[in-house]
């Protein structure tokens, strides 16, 4: 295996939202090896560039669900934005419906100035209708959800499609603990030609333009390094993550992975909490050192 593409939520990142030392090291060791290493995650390039600023690392980043790819020195390589009248529609709908909702550009993560209300009223209802349910599990999902760095709050939508705004849109994303109103979410959207629609959490859905994927910008990405993609390894827990998992040359869903992505990868790994990530490299170095 020559290049390595790892997932950061539910993957590269433990329960805490954190990259354990167990992980970096062995990140490190990758590279030693000749073993380029690849973060793909749902989140913006510069949150991830915030988050591996602590340990020095510096990697290609496929961002946004695959619509955006950085290089290790953070210059953009390729971005596929949304239909800026079909990114508006989509915003409208959602606001209508009074969804938490993030738009991810260029350059921050915009999201509703009463977003943090929003999660908070439909905590309360299912408070109130479930009294005696346990919802810290909900509550933590709020907080990682709102710990991303790049945030900038909006009035409206509408603030993005002013005349004299030129914002890219290359990923929306819908949220909510309502499972009723995730699947209205989903079902607005799954027939639109045009998006893809894929999941990276049990609370929500997003859409990138129908060229981005995290399958589509690995495969980009590995004619730019001249690495076949048989010689590439893919590892991730969600549905945003099944498409390189699908084309990579060697697959390996997490532990704590789906049971549909458990299902399609080659092999499972350890869970996110016992360094899966760190085993998967581990096994890749020693088949490198075996070669």
């Amino acid at each position: 295996m020559r290049m390595i593409a790892l997932d950061l939520d539910g993957t590269l990142l433990n329960s805490g939202s954190k990259v354990a030392e167990e992980s970096i090291d062995a990140i490190i060791k990758a590279r030693e090896h000749g073993i380029e290493v690849v973060i793909a995650t749902g989140r913006a390039s510069f949150d991830v560039e915030a988050i591996f600023n602590p340990t020095g690392l510096k990697t290609w980043i496929i961002s946004a669900n695959g619509a955006v790819i950085h290089d290790p020195e953070g210059r953009l390589y390729h971005a596929v934005p949304i239909d800026r009248n079909k990114a508006e529609g989509i915003l409208q709908w959602l606001e209508e419906k009074n969804y938490y909702y993030e738009v991810f550009s260029d350059d921050a993560i915009f999201t509703p100035q009463n977003g943090k209300e929003l999660l908070e009223i439909e905590l309360d209802r299912l408070k109130s209708a479930n009294p005696e349910a346990d919802l810290s599990r909900l509550q933590l999902a709020a907080e990682q959800q709102l710990s991303q760095h790049g945030y900038a709050y909006i009035g409206s939508y509408r603030e993005l499609f002013q005349p004299d705004q030129n914002v890219n849109v290359y990923n929306i994303l819908g949220f909510s603990f309502d499972q009723e109103k995730l699947k209205k979410g989903w079902q607005r959207f799954e027939g639109e030609k045009d998006l893809t629609l894929v999941t990276s959490a049990e609370h929500n859905f997003e859409l990138e333009h129908l060229q981005a994927s995290k399958g589509l910008a690995l495969e980009k990405l590995s004619q730019k390094l001249g690495i076949p993609l048989c010689e590439t390894a893919a590892v991730g827990d969600s549905l945003n993550d099944y498409s390189m998992l699908k084309i990579a040359g060697k697959s390996f869903a997490m532990g704590n992975a789906r049971e549909d992505i458990k299902e399609m990868a080659g092999e499972v790994a350890p869970t996110n909490d016992e360094n899966g990530v760190a085993w998967v490299i581990h096994q890749l170095i020693e088949q490198v050192k075996s070669v």
